[in-house]
C-alpha cells in the first residue's frame, strides 16, 4: 500500500506532520493542504504531544513548491483559484493558530508554498544546506495576504519586498542573518536539531508554552499593557497546577515535574 503525501507520526513529546511526496521534492498539492487542518486538530488533542514538528521526511527537502502540474485545474477559473485559496489559508492559519509550538525543519529546498508553510510555524531551524525562496512574481501572481504578514512579521517590510520582488533564492547564512531562522545545523540534521529544540521546549511549563504563543499572537494583533486580555492571561498564571510546581521546585533545588496537558 502506498504512503500518504503527508501523514502524522506521534512519538511523545512530539507530533511529527512530515511531507511524503519525494518523487517532487515535497511539491505541496491541494490535497496535501487539505490534510493539514484535521492533522493539527489530532496533535492538539494528543495529551502526549508537546511539541509539533514539521518535516519532508527522506525526500531531502522540506518542500520545493506548488505541485505546478495542477495548476491548469486549480488555477483554470477565478472560482477554482479563489477555492484552492482558501484551502490553503485554511491549512496555514491552523498551523499557526495550533496552541502547542510548532517547528519546522527544513533540509533542501524550502521554497514558495514551503516558505508558506515553515512561516507559519512558531520556530524553524534549517540545515547548511537549506535554500530559500518565494517566487509569486516568476509567475505574474501576488503572495496571499495571510502569508506576506507572516513574513512582513518575521524580518519587515524593506526585506520582505526584496525577496518578494526580485523572487531570488537565497541561502541560509542569508535567511539566519535577515531573522528568518531559529537554528541553523548541519547539513542533513535539521529534524535532528528540531528535536533537540523540541525537547528543551517541552521541558518547561506547557501552560507557559501555550499562554506565550497566545500573548504574542494577541501582541502582534494590537494588545496594548492594559489590555484586559494580556492582564488576565498574566493573571491566570499565578492560579495555574504549574506555577505552584514551578515555585515548589525552585524553593526544593530539584527539577520541575509539571503536570499541565
Amino acid at each position: 500500500m502506498s504512503q500518504p503525501s503527508i501523514r502524522l507520526e506521534i512519538n511523545a513529546p512530539f507530533g511529527e506532520i512530515i511531507l511524503n511526496k519525494p518523487e517532487k521534492r515535497n511539491a505541496l498539492s491541494v490535497d496535501m493542504w487539505a490534510a493539514i487542518p484535521e492533522l493539527i486538530e489530532r496533535v492538539v488533542a494528543a495529551e502526549t504531544v508537546k511539541v509539533v514538528i514539521i518535516h519532508g521526511g527522506d525526500a531531502g527537502a522540506f518542500a520545493a513548491g506548488a505541485d505546478i502540474s495542477e495548476f491548469s485545474t486549480i488555477y483554470s477559473t477565478p472560482e477554482a483559484a479563489a477555492q484552492s485559496g482558501a484551502v490553503i489559508a485554511a491549512a496555514l492559519n491552523a498551523v499557526e493558530a495550533c496552541t502547542k509550538p510548532v517547528i519546522a525543519a527544513i533540509d533542501g529546498a524550502c521554497v514558495g508554498g514551503g516558505m508558506s508553510l515553515a512561516m507559519a510555524a512558531d520556530l524553524r531551524v534549517a540545515s547548511e544546506d537549506a535554500r530559500f525562496g518565494i517566487t509569486p512574481a516568476k509567475l505574474g501572481i501576488v503572495y496571499p495576504a495571510g502569508d506576506t504578514r507572516r513574513l512582513v512579521a518575521a524580518i519587515g517590510a524593506a526585506r520582505a519586498k526584496d525577496i518578494l520582488f526580485t523572487a531570488r533564492i537565497f541561502d541560509v547564512a542569508e535567511a539566519k542573518e535577515m531573522g528568518l531562522l531559529s537554528r541553523v545545523v548541519a547539513r542533513g540534521e535539521a529534524l535532528a536539531g528540531a528535536r533537540a529544540l523540541g525537547d528543551a521546549v517541552a521541558a518547561t511549563s506547557q501552560w507557559s508554552t501555550r499562554a506565550i504563543k497566545r500573548m504574542v499572537a494577541g501582541i502582534e494583533a494590537g494588545w496594548d499593557d492594559t489590555s484586559s486580555e494580556a492582564t488576565g492571561l498574566f493573571a491566570d498564571g499565578f492560579a495555574s497546577e504549574d506555577f505552584v510546581e514551578g515555585y515548589s521546585s525552585f524553593l526544593e533545588k530539584r527539577p520541575a515535574n509539571f503536570t499541565f496537558k
